[in-house]
């Protein structure tokens, strides 16, 4: 799979300690508390966990990001559950996560990815469904949806998540959001979630026509944005202010019942950036939003879409 690699995210790179904290013991309840939309782990077994083919060591950086290295970031934090995004390390295969999620079922839901290239790929989706799955991960970028019309798989996935109320999770860029509204448009039932501001701003710079076209699929009242990796975004540093503006002009747009926070840990607790520096940037930092708002981007959204 030609994806863009992760290191082209990052802009920082550091060690990650390792704490076993928060271990669900059986029937122990969890709080419902705020909700990370965006969270990926992973983990150094690779005998009972293999990398795909399209992976090797050298792209696990850091090693490792198992849920008790999340918990421990999120002590303190009022975050209790998470959707986890398959790790795109392992492609196709996402026991891993569909193991976390199986571990800590209060704690975890989760997006998953499937080849669309492949007949049937409507059933694997429910079959994910039952097994804790609320959304698909679809890598949305030029090379990519260039093929989507002609593709009967991705046609379908789209299909089912309308029927099936499973979110299409698209990263993307900007270039591609006249694709996805083209999608958006065709199956206006399906959920939609646009992930990271569909990264704009990770130049340096938040570029109004970019921004333009993701406030343009507000239109379509299923699709969601994540405000999210903020370590990525504009300066790309804490705590995060400059992205301000963008950030309240997506609310604007959306309205805050239609944006959910995410970490996109374990990019977001490296070198000079924390866990905590991003939840306060919703939490304290942003003086436009309302405390419903609040609730709204930080628990609400997400709980409804992934949770319910």
């Amino acid at each position: 799979m030609n994806t863009p690699t992760r290191r082209r995210f990052l802009t920082a790179s550091g060690s990650l300690a390792l704490a076993p904290l928060l271990a669900r013991a059986a029937g122990e309840s969890v709080p419902e508390g705020l909700i990370d939309s965006h969270v990926h782990v992973w983990t150094g077994d690779k005998s009972k966990y293999p990398l795909s083919a399209n992976f090797s060591e050298k792209d696990m950086d850091p090693a490792v990001f198992t849920p008790e290295d999340l918990f421990a970031e999120q002590k303190g934090t009022g975050v209790t559950r998470t959707v986890l995004i398959q790790m795109s390390f392992y492609e196709f295969d996402n026991q891993y996560m569909l193991d976390a999620i199986e571990a800590h079922p209060d704690r975890f839901r989760g997006v998953a990815i499937v080849d669309a290239s492949v007949a049937g790929v409507g059933d694997r989706m429910k079959a994910l469904a039952a097994k804790g799955v609320r959304g698909f991960r679809l890598y949305a970028f030029p090379d990519k949806v260039a093929t989507w019309a002609k593709s009967d798989g991705i046609q379908e996935m789209w299909k089912v998540g309308a029927e099936e109320g499973l979110a299409m999770c698209c990263l993307t860029d900007p270039a591609s959001l006249p694709v996805i509204q083209e999608m958006c448009r065709k199956y206006p039932g399906t959920p939609v979630v646009i992930d990271h501001f569909a990264r704009v701003g990770m130049t340096g710079e938040v570029d109004q026509k970019q921004l333009d076209q993701l406030l343009a699929l507000a239109k379509f009242e299923h699709t969601r944005v994540k405000t999210s990796a903020f370590y990525a975004l504009g300066k790309k540093a804490p705590p995060y202010t400059d992205l301000a503006p963008m950030f309240r002009q997506v609310r604007d747009a959306f309205g805050s019942k239609r944006l959910m926070w995410g970490s996109d840990c374990p990019y977001q607790v490296q070198g000079d950036h924390s866990y905590a520096a991003s939840v306060a940037l919703v939490q304290e930092k942003l003086d436009f939003l309302s405390s419903e708002e609040k609730a709204d981007i930080m628990m609400g959204t997400a709980e409804k879409l992934f949770f319910a």
